[in-house]
């Protein structure tokens, strides 16, 4: 049977496996999860399955351990918290007692064999938020294997922190947008997120709707409505980024890609962050055009060029998308 490869926290559990299951899936080489209880003297993860004792050696730890490419740290912060293995083998301990061997690097290496080398640059994939940093956030793609999920790639509209889209263990879909130089993933989630037609359909002038402040500039404050989409208010003393406001759609204008909007209350008490839309689900990304057809800006990406923002390009079909170019992290793409 084809393993199924997920992010680390969704697999079978195996504390609570009889005997005959666990010997079964160590005969398959299913990826299983469990929670570590601790890290010991000896260097290893312990976990208890069924009742019995398991044992993860820090070389098995993670895919890169025996080679002394992961820290300590990267293990031990692994106690309390759920993670895949597979069973090598059922040992018995210095007691004479049943202990099992697991190997999470080998989880990772089948991950990584079977399913992420199989994937390229376009294809979109789910993963889990595991942290941030002020440049992005990294990713679980499969197994614990991480992956960074850079600012610029997060959001058309420029975002002060990675924190102002995702958040820790959030479970998002993403786009590969390439490896970097030790051959690990690099991901986009923009591109799935919508084109500026496909976000301002969703706003009617003349409605009062909840917007984020993105930044304030001398000619006007740039205010979020969606993910993706920021329209341009008067400027207002006292104005924040991150700060919620509630904001009234004077206009929409396609032809500019500019939607005008005028604050009408920026002392609202609780904080806002919008809720991920995907109008892409699945698949694989070829080319994206973000930009209307009667506007001059283009604002497209295609595999693998660079991001082209040109006057001079035809409008292409909405339905065909790409994905960004590298950019230094923590630039933002102003719309």
């Amino acid at each position: 049977m084809m393993q199924a490869y997920r992010t680390e926290n969704s697999y079978r559990s195996a504390a609570r496996l009889s005997p005959a299951e666990l010997r079964a899936a160590m005969a398959s080489g299913e990826i299983l999860q469990a929670t570590a209880l601790a890290f010991d003297t000896r260097r290893q993860l312990r976990f208890e399955l069924g009742g019995v004792k398991a044992v993860m050696p820090f070389a098995q730890c993670a895919d890169g351990a025996e080679t002394g490419t992961v820290r300590d740290i990267a293990v031990l912060t692994r106690v309390g918290r759920p993670t895949c293995f597979v069973i090598e083998g059922l040992d018995t301990d210095e007691d004479g007692a049943p202990c099992y061997r697991l190997s999470r690097a080998e989880a990772q290496r089948l991950c990584k064999a079977e399913y992420l080398d199989t994937l390229s640059p376009g294809d979109i994939l789910p993963c889990t938020v595991t942290h941030i940093e002020p440049f992005g956030a990294f990713c679980d793609v499969g197994c614990g294997i991480s992956a960074l999920l850079p600012i610029d790639c997060m959001s058309v509209s420029r975002i002060s922190s990675p924190a102002d889209r995702v958040s820790v263990g959030q479970q998002i879909l993403c786009a590969i947008k390439n490896r970097d130089a030790q051959g690990r993933f690099v991901l986009t989630i923009r591109e799935l997120l919508g084109t500026w037609a496909e976000n301002a359909a969703r706003f009617t002038v003349g409605e009062t709707v909840v917007g984020i402040v993105r930044s304030v500039e001398e000619y006007g404050t740039f205010v979020e409505i969606a993910p993706n989409l920021a329209g341009l208010a008067e400027s207002c003393s006292g104005l924040a980024p991150g700060q919620a406001v509630s904001v009234y759609i004077k206009n929409i204008l396609p032809e500019k890609m500019k939607i005008k909007l005028v604050i009408v209350n920026h002392a609202l008490s609780q904080p806002h962050r919008f809720e991920l839309r995907y109008f892409i689900t699945e698949g694989h990304l070829d080319r994206w055009v973000y930009s209307t057809p009667e506007c001059p800006k283009r604002i497209e990406t295609d595999l693998p060029l660079r991001l082209q923002i040109r006057a001079e390009s035809l409008y292409t079909n909405r339905k065909s998308f790409c994905l960004p170019a590298a950019r230094p992290f923590g630039s933002g793409a102003d719309l």
